[in-house]
């Protein structure tokens, strides 16, 4: 057996509509599904991640588990894939939505979402059309 590929990644949210919103309207992100708990609230939104089989959830952080320890050290980054063509669009729609850059290199812009986790956009290790080959 081997594994075939990802599947999705998971963040953990307080508020799972207000971030599952970021990487909607910022990133262009196509929600997939929603999941509920059984008393009928917002469990966790699923968003497709380009156009092959892998997802990014946005789950309820569960507040007695981050007490008892499970989640353990969290995320250190998220970085998404875009053509390098993109790059200049993807950068103008983040300061549209007032998303601030904290920091670019060749390939890749770094920010924040909504509660803070950071995440990166990266053609990798595609140049862009203005960079020298």
């Amino acid at each position: 057996m081997k594994v075939g590929g990802l599947h999705h990644l998971a963040l953990l949210a307080r508020d799972v509509a207000h971030v599952a919103g970021f990487y909607r309207d910022v990133l262009g992100l196509e929600e997939a599904q929603r999941h509920l708990h059984p008393d009928g609230t917002l469990r966790s939104i699923w968003l497709r991640l380009g156009t092959g089989p892998a997802f990014l959830t946005v789950e309820q952080a569960d507040a007695s588990a981050a007490r008892a320890g499970e989640m353990g050290a969290g995320l250190f980054l998220l970085a998404l894939s875009i053509p390098a063509a993109a790059r200049a669009e993807v950068v103008a729609r983040l300061w549209g939505h007032g998303v601030q850059v904290e920091k670019e290199s060749r390939w890749t812009v770094y920010f924040r979402d909504v509660e803070g986790n950071r995440v990166a956009v990266s053609h990798h290790p595609e140049d862009t059309p203005a960079d020298p080959a």
